[in-house]
């Protein structure tokens, strides 16, 4: 029979190394879910297993234990995450009540802007035709209408299109007033509705910080999850088991889950090598090309600030323009911006940004340098990613697969950084890439916005 493992025979070293791994997401799922904190555990050591074989009461008893230790493991994780989901959800109803906040905002202000400039338009008007009656006027109209009966046919004649004219310059008077007034009652509206915002914003804030939280804490319950139930799993299976055989399967389980977990670990620093020399072989031959092209033109003036050089193509993910940006990632515009249909939910509301759709799995690249503000779960948009960048600028990306958001919350990324890999999560019908440009927390057209900066989404 094989020796167990060296790492398993000191007990209070498994135990206290164990107990931190799970009390780890214990607490955390306590303090997400809502309820009470869960037990703490203290794992078996190899000797408490093979303890255990010796007495069949010990022995049930430790399975027993096994098994309630596996369930919560389970049910903390699920747990989580369904608090990170519900969380998510309520993050994106403080988000579009923020929006809804600002859109009327600017519409009260569109509305105040008009009404003033009436307003001065009318009082223009008014002045116009004092002039005209000042000009009408004059003269001792008595000693016209004695002395000169055609000076008074005439005069007659003046009077009454002075008159008119007087009504016409009170009418536009009042009708100056009025929308004078109207304007001050919107700019009052206006007002309330700018405080108001102020204050969904701060809610939206607030509730996006605890959905960050409960992403987090769902991340790290899925962590000890994996971290333990392999193990667990191993020990509970010598347990129902006796046999030399079934111990020395155990021994080469955890080493065969070592080497697993190593190769998954080189797989994926092999890949991100890949794609991050496959970009940058990208944006070499997009610079070589662009020498290439201005050398086959040497009639052509240098790029300078009066004369600027072409927007670089549209082509696939990460392909951008000369200003810091690049394009989030390929694929052609399946939805644009503005009020629809949601395809899912069949309601009326704006769609606050672009979809492209490159195919399930494909990289979504940071569209510009920045942090990352948020990463976790948002509601009907799934596994979602905000980035923040400079002068009050943001960009978003959403539906993201689960398990594929690769940068986290706080990190410092840059233009063309592989940030998550495209998916169906929340209300999608197909795989594709929910992206969004904010200026000042409000949502704008990302294919102007873009296209200002360089990069084409069409």
């Amino acid at each position: 029979m094989s020796s167990p493992l060296p790492a398993l025979r000191s007990r209070s070293a498994f135990a206290a190394v164990s107990t931190m791994l799970l009390a780890l997401v214990f607490v955390v799922a306590g303090v997400v879910v809502g309820g009470s904190p869960a037990r703490a555990a203290s794992y078996p050591s190899w000797d408490d297993v093979k303890a255990a074989q010796a007495n069949e009461a010990t022995k049930q008893s430790q399975i027993v234990e096994l098994q309630g230790l596996l369930d919560q493991l389970q049910t903390d994780a699920v747990n989580a995450q369904a608090e990170a989901e519900r969380l998510g959800a309520a993050f994106q109803v403080a988000q579009d009540a923020a929006d809804q906040g600002a859109a009327k905002l600017a519409e009260l202000q569109a509305q105040v802007d008009e009404k003033n400039a009436i307003a001065d338009e009318s009082e223009k008007r008014a002045g116009q035709v004092s002039a005209q009656l000042a000009r009408t006027g004059g003269g001792d109209v008595s000693t016209q209408l004695v002395g000169d009966g055609e000076a008074a046919d005439d005069l007659l004649y003046r009077l009454g299109a002075m008159s008119k004219l007087t009504e016409q310059a009170d009418g536009i008077r009042e009708q100056a007033v009025s929308d004078r007034n109207v304007a001050q009652s919107l700019g009052d509206q206006a007002k309330v509705a700018k405080e108001a915002l102020v204050g969904l914003r701060d809610t939206a804030q607030v509730s996006m910080d605890e959905s960050q939280a409960a992403a987090d804490a769902a991340s790290a319950a899925v962590a000890a999850q994996q971290a333990n139930e392999s193990r667990l799993q191993a020990q509970l299976a010598v347990l129902q088991d006796t046999t030399a055989q079934t111990q020395e399967q155990y021994e080469a389980g955890v080493e065969a889950e070592r080497q697993r977990i190593a190769a998954e670990e080189a797989a994926r620093a092999a890949e991100a090598a890949r794609q991050a020399e496959e970009l940058r072989q990208q944006r070499a031959a997009a610079a070589a090309a662009a020498a290439a092209a201005a050398a086959a033109r040497p009639s052509a003036p240098a790029p300078t600030p009066s004369n600027p050089a072409p927007p670089a193509s549209s082509g696939g993910g990460g392909g951008g323009g000369g200003g810091g940006w690049v394009r989030p990632s390929g694929g052609g515009i399946s939805s644009g911006y503005g009020y629809r249909v949601n395809p899912v939910s069949g309601v009326w509301k704006l769609h606050d940004g672009v979809d492209l759709a490159p195919g399930c799995s494909t990289p979504i690249y940071a569209a510009a340098s920045g942090t990352v503000t948020y990463a976790g779960y948002y509601g009907g948009y799934g596994n979602y990613v905000r980035i923040s960048h400079s002068g009050g600028v943001s960009t978003a990306y959403g539906h993201i697969v689960n398990g594929g958001i690769r940068v986290a919350n706080g990190q410092s990324v840059v233009a063309g950084q592989l940030i998550a890999l495209v998916g169906s999560t929340g209300n999608s019908t197909g795989c594709h890439l929910h992206f969004e440009t904010r200026v000042g927390g409000a949502s704008t057209d990302p294919v102007p916005f873009m296209s200002a900066r360089g990069v084409s989404l069409r």
